[in-house]
């Protein structure tokens, strides 16, 4: 296992991450949720541990808000050589709730104390209106700090790119995590920003939230000398070899999937620079071919009839330009779920499949473009169902 400088924190932290969002899960409770499979989580986690993974990552509305008790339990006997991180969801502006919430991840985990614990999900905006005011969030954290609950203070990022910027340059945090991927390279110029400021930098997505997890000819063979084995392998490959990002951050499901992590990892010089350039280069082409379809810039939004246009065509993008059919057509199946039944804020978001379109035309005319999109959600929808 390759080890990092984590920024000024002193510590050396392993450059894979044990992600526990997508932990084993087993039969659903009586309120719709499920519970993670105890007995295949645990020793999951605790096999990472032996193989050297020394961070692991989780929050509190993880795997049906059970993952924080999984990891937890997988920390018995592991405290002190693994890194713990998770999140506060920074629900209001509130001094005492946001200790609340953290009493309750205490609890959860079993522990006295959190290594990284993260501001979770914010944006500048929340940042500036609700986290660093007078007698807030900012000032709880710095009273759990004196008081030893939590060790490093984080935050993990949604925002524009160059938002990132102001946030870092608060001076309260020691680590940020954030996407990077193959296909969104938007926050790079951010982790290398937090690089030099002295974060450690943790990226989350480094195959995509999935989406390069599945198999791809386009992806996989960036790089025809090295004979690949899988996409994902390609995806961590690549945020590895980026001198910036100190912790790749990955959900792992199965023995599987951490072996091949764990192999990737131990790789010194995961790609050389030409390699890096070469499949960003083919990347940038491929990213020019998709937005020769979409350029995801919204001027067709808002839909009257509750079509996401931007997210059906990306879809589709990610089975046309990217090889990735399976993906798509599993990301499009969820369109058919009811809005009210989703449980997540931006599975609400995505709207209805493109069936629903009723072909008014009003999108094509707003669109800078003039791309028939129409056509193309009909072509998305028979593709994709």
């Amino acid at each position: 296992m390759i080890y990092n400088e984590f920024g000024n924190t002193g510590i050396k932290m392993s450059a894979l991450g044990f992600g526990a969002m997508r932990l084993p899960m087993q039969s659903e409770r009586e309120d719709g949720a499920e519970l993670v499979d105890y007995d295949k989580a645990v020793p999951l986690m605790q096999k990472a541990f032996e193989m050297g993974v020394n961070y692991v990552d989780t929050a509190p509305y993880y795997c049906g808000s059970d993952s924080e008790t999984a990891v937890g339990m997988a920390l018995k006997g592991w405290r002190d050589k693994v890194y713990l991180s998770t999140k506060n969801p920074v629900e209001d502006d509130s001094f005492d709730n946001w200790l609340g919430r953290l009493e309750k991840s205490l609890k959860k985990l079993d522990t006295d104390y959190i290594d990284f614990y993260h501001m979770w999900g914010i944006s500048l905006k929340t940042f500036q209106e609700k986290i660093d005011i007078k007698g807030g969030p900012i000032d709880a954290a710095k009273k759990a700090l004196e008081q030893g609950l939590i060790k490093h203070l984080s935050f993990s990022f949604h925002d524009k790119a160059e938002n990132m910027m102001p946030i870092i340059d608060s001076g309260y945090f020691s680590s940020v995590l954030c996407q990077y991927n193959l296909l969104d390279r938007s926050n790079e110029s951010g982790i290398t920003y937090a690089k030099k400021k002295g974060l450690g930098t943790v990226i989350m997505g480094p195959v995509g939230g999935g989406r390069l997890g599945v198999p791809s000819g386009v992806i996989q063979g960036l790089l025809a000398d090295r004979k690949l084995e899988s996409t994902a392998e390609m995806a961590l490959r690549y945020v590895l070899a980026n001198p910036d990002a100190d912790i790749a951050l990955c959900g792992m499901e199965n023995m599987a999937m951490l072996e091949e992590n764990v192999k990737v990892a131990s790789i010194e010089g995961p790609l050389t620079e030409a390699e890096t350039k070469i499949a960003e280069k083919m990347m940038e082409e491929n990213k020019k071919l998709a937005e020769l379809y979409c350029t995801g810039c919204k001027y067709c939004m808002p839909c009257e009839f509750k079509l996401n246009i931007p997210h059906l065509l990306t879809l589709m993008n990610y089975h046309r330009v990217y090889d990735l059919p399976d993906y798509a057509r599993k990301e499009y199946a969820k369109l058919y779920v009811p809005l009210e039944d989703r449980k997540m804020s931006w599975e609400k978001g995505w709207g209805l499949d493109a069936s629903n379109c009723v072909e008014c035309g009003a999108c094509e005319e707003k669109c800078p473009q003039k791309l028939k999109i129409i056509q193309q959600l009909k072509e998305t929808h028979e593709t994709l169902k």
